[in-house]
């Protein structure tokens, strides 16, 4: 490509000379028919010429020959340098001052002319390649774009590094490429990415992908194909390509965003449509057994022992089935909006009497401590549903605590809102998140024996939420967990 560059500067050296001799070919008959002055008038155009279509240096050069020319063929005495006026000296520097202005005029404009037709390129390409990442669907066909468009506008490869799910740079290959990327870009775009600033190092230049939100990625241009270093493209045009790419990454990332948004709640529709249906049709004859077991207890005559235990057995089965039924039915009302609270200002310790006697069969085995000071204010909640969030941590409590151990219950006005905690003194929380133990079908202990699918959590969250409050989860210090209840205070009746 240097070769062809040099026979190019060359031609244009010799076309220069070419134009300045035709112009004194074709002044020659005019001597003798118009003045000198009028003669010298035709070789700037020459000068023009070789100015605007050749470039500034055989312009340059066509300007001194001219000069030459003319006082060798058209200035006495002929053929020769010796001038035998001195008059003619003024005429040769005026002819070679207005000769070299003519050359770098044109030559300017010639420059402005290149660089409005290479601005015009440019945007032509960043207009293709918007438009070409704005339908691109994969990372890989971004890379493709980005490696197509600084080939043709810089002759540079580009490598574009995105971050994995653990925040590292990765290489993202053209689907049509293996080339491994060097070292050092790896390098530089590492520094780049963690500064949020374009990093230039021996000739790799890499500029941080900056979405509305974060950095996306990191793109570099690395090993020049035709010998222009990637330090020469312009700022503003890395900036725009930076930009596009950044814009076409963000794209990307909310698409699958918002696929898998759209998939959870299809999901989530289809599983609460199941669940409504399957609890439905099981709600029933779950019923009519526990009625029949107790029907064929009471029935003359009595029952043997082994047999009146096996009917006990069988109702206290269908009246948990029942339970869980029941608990599917309000997790897929909760989750479908299907619920209205019925709001009625309440004392918080008939919500508590009522769940502890909903409960006790199960707590007799436990130590109860109640700590409900005599000054707490009314609360306004959906009294029922309320006192089913506290028969669900009782319940829990009283699940996975060994029998003799402490279940507490208390109860204290906190800034605007009233508490309540249910803790307890068995082995505490599993190691789970606390926020992953009210999700939906999730269960500390997977392995447990117990009865559950891991619903009574996700109804309490459910309910206070619905209240405008919440409910956290937490390890006691001194062994055991504890749930903690909060609910907004407001303007109780007097």
């Amino acid at each position: 490509m240097a070769d062809d560059g040099a026979t190019r500067s060359w031609r244009h050296y010799a076309a220069a000379l070419a134009a300045v001799g035709t112009v004194a070919v074709v002044g020659a008959p005019l001597l003798g028919h118009l003045d000198l002055a009028n003669i010298a008038m035709l070789f700037p155009l020459a000068v023009l010429f070789a100015a605007v279509r050749l470039g500034r240096g055989p312009a340059v050069m066509a300007a001194f020959v001219s000069v030459v020319l003319f006082d060798v063929f058209f200035v006495p005495p002929h053929f020769t340098l010796v001038v035998s006026d001195l008059q003619y000296l003024l005429t040769f520097a005026v002819l070679l001052v207005v000769a070299l202005i003519t050359a770098e005029l044109a030559a300017g404009l010639r420059r402005q002319r290149d660089m409005a037709e290479q601005r015009e390129q440019q945007a032509q390409a960043l207009c293709g390649m918007a438009r070409d990442l704005s339908a691109a669907l994969t990372v890989e066909r971004i890379a493709a774009i980005a490696a197509h468009f600084a080939s043709d506008a810089f002759g540079l490869r580009t490598v574009l590094y995105v971050p994995d799910d653990a925040g590292r740079l990765r290489v993202v290959r053209p689907d049509d490429s293996e080339a491994e990327p060097p070292p050092a870009a790896t390098a530089v775009a590492e520094r780049a990415f963690e500064l949020g600033v374009a990093a230039n190092e021996g000739g790799v230049v890499c500029v941080p992908l900056k979405g509305p939100v974060q950095v996306r990625g990191v793109v570099a241009l690395v090993e020049p194909l035709g010998g222009e270093s990637a330090s020469g493209a312009s700022e503003p045009l890395l900036d725009t390509i930076s930009h596009l790419l950044a814009v076409a990454l963000e794209r990307l990332h909310y698409v699958t965003v918002a696929q898998h948004t759209e998939l959870q709640i299809a999901s989530e529709r289809l599983r609460n449509s199941l669940l409504a249906a399957l609890s439905h049709d099981l709600r029933t004859p779950l019923t009519a057994i526990a009625g029949l077991a107790d029907t064929l207890a009471l029935t003359p005559p009595p029952l043997a022992p082994a047999h009146a235990e096996f009917v006990a057995a069988i109702r206290d089965e269908a009246l948990r089935t029942g339970a869980l039924v029941n608990n599917l039915l309000d997790m897929a009302r909760f989750q479908s909006g299907g619920v209205r609270l019925r709001l009625d200002w309440h004392p918080l310790e008939e919500i508590v009497g009522a769940a502890l006697q909903a409960r006790a069969a199960m707590l007799g085995a436990h130590q109860l401590v109640l700590d409900l000071p005599g000054d707490l204010p009314l609360v306004e909640i959906d009294g029922v549903l309320m006192e089913r969030v506290l028969c669900n941590l009782l319940e829990n409590a009283a699940k996975y605590t060994p029998p003799g151990s402490r279940i507490e219950v208390r109860g204290r006005v906190c800034g605007e809102a009233l508490e309540l905690s249910v803790c307890d003194s068995g082995p505490g929380l599993p190691d789970l998140r606390p926020e992953e133990l009210f999700r939906k079908f999730a269960r500390g202990r997977p392995e447990s024996g117990e009865m559950g699918v891991g619903l009574g959590l996700a109804i309490v969250e459910a309910i206070i939420s619905a209240h405008g409050g919440s409910v956290h989860a937490t390890n006691r210090d001194g062994g055991g967990a504890c749930f903690t209840i909060r609910l907004p205070l407001g303007e109780p009746p007097a």
